[in-house]
């Protein structure tokens, strides 16, 4: 494959950091330039920013611009999403401006669930080395400026992989749940195609729930940051609950909020984009 480029310019709602590092995704790392290179797909692709341009530069798989488009989610109207939601109160305009590049990426629903069952109960150095290190043993080996990057592996490259060798990974008790989870998949027991084409976002939520490592938290994160696109779910860890309590409920002691209280503001307040609303507040609250 060869190196391809794509330039976009004036592109709104678009600051690196704020899309790579909010907690999102775990295969985009900082270069000393301060560009993020990172792997998707079969793809290895370096975005820079330079002034008012932003630079694409990579292996692709095919062509470049329809998947950078799709990927970063750059048809869609992110200032009008921001406009909306700045209206709420100030708690969210003061988010907003804080995290204003924020995109949601479409990332691949195989990749995104085996993703977080490894997010669980873990920080984001180590979740990144359990990837690289599942990527570099089972996927497939990219070589680009002199580099090698290995893309994320299929179910069909992990189908022999035994609980000890993920454990070996640094996986620890999340070995068994990898092992699990292939296996359903594999065995259509959830089926993944079946589940892009389903629009009800609560029986997918409930296909979700059946994998072995998938608890509420990470279902709706990947409901929300894989191709599946569900804008209005809420995703629930110890910083959302921290940031909705200090906001909006405001009791002594935050381990008492439930996460009904919690779900029930986030419909009210944000509705249908509730996802993004989280995104915006867990971001502020976490970096600032």
């Amino acid at each position: 494959m060869e190196e391809q480029q794509y330039i976009i310019e004036n592109q709104n709602s678009f600051e690196l950091r704020d899309i790579f590092d909010c907690g999102q995704c775990f295969r985009w790392n900082i270069q000393e330039d301060n560009s993020y290179t990172g792997v998707f797909d079969k793809n290895v692709i370096n975005v820079n920013k330079e002034g008012n341009k932003i630079i694409f530069k990579g292996i692709c798989e095919k062509d470049i611009k329809p998947t950078i488009e799709f990927y970063f989610d750059l048809n869609r109207d992110y200032e009008k999403i921001k406009s909306e939601l700045s209206k709420i109160d100030d708690n969210m305009k003061k988010s907003i401006e804080y995290g204003k590049g924020i995109r949601i990426l479409n990332q691949d629903l195989w990749e995104t669930i085996i993703s977080f069952i490894i997010s669980a109960n873990n920080n984001i150095p180590r979740i990144k080395g359990i990837i690289e290190r599942l990527s570099e043993k089972y996927g497939e080996k990219i070589e680009w400026n002199g580099k090698y990057y290995y893309t994320f592996p299929t179910p069909e490259q992990l189908r022999n992989v035994t609980v000890q060798e993920y454990r070996s990974l640094g996986l620890g008790f999340r070995d068994i749940r990898l092992y699990e989870t292939t296996k359903m998949i594999l065995d259509k027991e959830v089926d993944l195609e079946q589940m892009k084409k389903n629009k009800n976002t609560v029986e997918v939520r409930e296909q979700l729930l059946r994998l072995s490592g998938v608890g509420p938290k990470v279902a709706d994160c990947i409901l929300l940051f894989s191709t599946l696109k569900r804008f209005e779910v809420f995703p629930i860890d110890v910083w959302v609950r921290r940031v909705m309590n200090d906001l909006y409920i405001k009791n002594e002691d935050e381990t008492k909020v439930s996460k009904k209280q919690i779900e029930k503001i986030a419909v009210e307040k944000f509705g249908n984009l509730a996802g993004l609303a989280q995104q915006y507040l867990f971001y502020w609250r976490r970096e600032a």
